[in-house]
């Protein structure tokens, strides 16, 4: 759940970082254009974003159209601590046999934390759509609630 923490670190370095990024001599260079004309069948590229880390990797055929693509997404990576965050929002907020609706706001915030563009993402406006399910020890479905 620092998460959040951790971003607004990583903005305020990014902030005080603007005016030496401005000032680089290689970032105004013209060399950094790609006017490459005789493209590579393939290309990988890394992106770092407030999400998480975006990697790409295209397939060109020769006439430069892009034939294949495979994107590995941040929610990929984040899935892993989302599904911890959830399992521990349900193990410190549910008391008793029934959901509420202040446990799906907890459970959003903890997603939000871990993948704050995910509902955006997903194209989901207003609150975050989610199907949250209980079930009993002997995994006999107890209740289901939906939201959006």
């Amino acid at each position: 759940m620092h998460y959040h923490t951790a971003r607004l670190i990583e903005t305020l370095y990014a902030a005080e970082n603007v005016k030496v990024l401005l000032d680089d001599p290689d970032i105004l260079s013209k060399q950094i254009l790609n006017t490459c004309r005789d493209p590579k069948p393939q290309g990988i590229g890394v992106i770092e974003a407030p999400r998480g880390t975006l990697i790409h990797h295209y397939w060109v055929k020769e006439t430069g159209q892009i034939e294949k693509v495979n994107l590995i997404v941040s929610t990929g990576h984040n899935n892993w601590s989302m599904c911890k965050a959830v399992d521990s929002v349900a193990k410190t907020y549910i008391t008793g046999p029934e959901i509420h609706e202040g446990l799906l706001n907890r459970v959003e915030a903890a997603i939000r934390a871990h993948d704050p563009c995910l509902s955006c993402s997903t194209h989901a406006i207003g609150q975050m759509p989610m199907v949250v399910e209980m079930f009993d020890p002997s995994g006999n479905l107890i209740q289901t609630v939906t939201r959006g």
